[in-house]
């Protein structure tokens, strides 16, 4: 059974990188819409060239409550939430700046994807259950040296999606944890993975099929299936159960 065929789909940092691809792949697979939730409207204008009013831009900063907050009441009609948005940081943890930095990076990351969770759980409710998406990261398995603001709002992020899969189950809600290694986004680039990394469409095709199979994970690139690999006892074990016993 098609799952996304027909489906209203929302998408934050929608207008590249990873984002443009989950565009790009969920209409390819026969989304109906897809809402390309983004800081700057004005940016997802090429994605509405290329699809047509299949794209329908809304503006969301998951550092705004009040525009996430909008951004649920304009898409009533939403199937599928993914929150793909997010930032990263070098600032090495012992720089004095680094704790204004924290704050900043998990405000985003962390705080973001409640806001988003807040706000869309009501509305997917109201459609039947549908899904939540959350882009995490392998670093939310392993610190990075260079990156350990961005592994830490990523540890807990993943940390969240735990408890949001366990308490959105009882609406019918479908949580998706992604995991991506190094990939080929701008994001990519500033965290030094270039000449590593792989194409964001393994990322889009991960999360469609998940949302096929009803699975949790999504551990799409070579590295992050080495990642998996060496983690998949200790969460079939501990994280993916319905109840662990002490």
């Amino acid at each position: 059974m098609n799952k996304i065929q027909n489906k209203t789909v929302l998408i934050t940092g929608a207008n590249r990188g990873i984002g443009k691809a989950l565009v790009t792949e969920f209409i390819n697979a026969g989304a109906a819409k897809v809402y390309a939730a983004v800081r700057n409207v004005k940016s997802a204008q090429p994605l509405v060239d290329e699809f047509g009013d299949r794209v329908v831009p809304i503006y969301a900063d998951l550092s705004d409550l009040a525009s996430i907050k909008q951004a649920a009441q304009t898409a009533t009609d939403v199937d599928v939430v993914i929150n793909n948005a997010g930032i990263i940081s070098s600032l090495d943890i012992l720089d004095e700046s680094a704790l204004g930095e924290i704050d900043t990076v998990f405000d985003v990351n962390v705080k973001g994807l409640l806001r988003v969770a807040q706000a869309f759980a009501p509305v997917l409710k109201a459609n039947g259950g549908g899904t939540l998406v959350q882009l995490n990261s392998v670093a939310s398995l392993k610190d990075f040296d260079g990156l350990s603001t961005y592994c830490a709002s990523k540890a807990a992020s993943y940390s969240f999606t735990q408890a949001l899969r366990t308490k959105l189950a009882e609406q019918g809600t479908q949580l998706v944890s992604v995991h991506p290694g190094p990939i080929a986004t701008d994001m990519g680039d500033e965290a030094g993975f270039t000449d590593v990394a792989e194409p964001p469409s393994l990322v889009a095709t991960g999360v469609i099929r998940a949302l096929e199979n009803n699975e949790f994970f999504v551990f799409p690139d070579s590295v992050a299936r080495q990642f998996h690999e060496a983690y998949q006892g200790f969460a079939k074990t501990f994280v993916t159960p319905e109840a662990v016993e002490a």
